[in-house]
């Protein structure tokens, strides 16, 4: 059920973009620093939204790799303190007789 479902909301998603494509198919002249160029206006639009996605996940892998080390390195401190915590129960406890 839940293959048909990603199924269905592929061939929606599809369709959606490909009328996108036919309603935005006028020329548009786009000039960038190296040049010049006439590209579909439905092209355009997706290289924006697809430049803008890879940016944005480049401005926030720079965090997630952050956490993900300070992640490894409390969960080593946490094992250090475990095995510690171990080798104190085994002491014998001293009576202040």
């Amino acid at each position: 059920m839940r293959r048909l479902l990603g199924f269905v909301l592929l061939i929606i998603v599809i369709v959606f973009g490909l009328s996108f494509a036919l309603l935005n198919a006028d020329s548009v002249h786009l000039d960038y620093y190296l040049g010049t160029v006439n590209i579909p206006l439905s092209l355009a639009l997706a290289l924006a939204f697809a430049l803008g996605a890879f940016f944005g996940v480049l401005a926030v892998s720079g965090v997630l790799l952050r956490q993900r080390r300070d992640l490894a390195l409390r969960t080593r401190r946490l094992g250090q303190c475990e095995q510690e915590l171990d080798e104190l129960r085994k002491l014998p406890l001293k009576d202040p007789a």
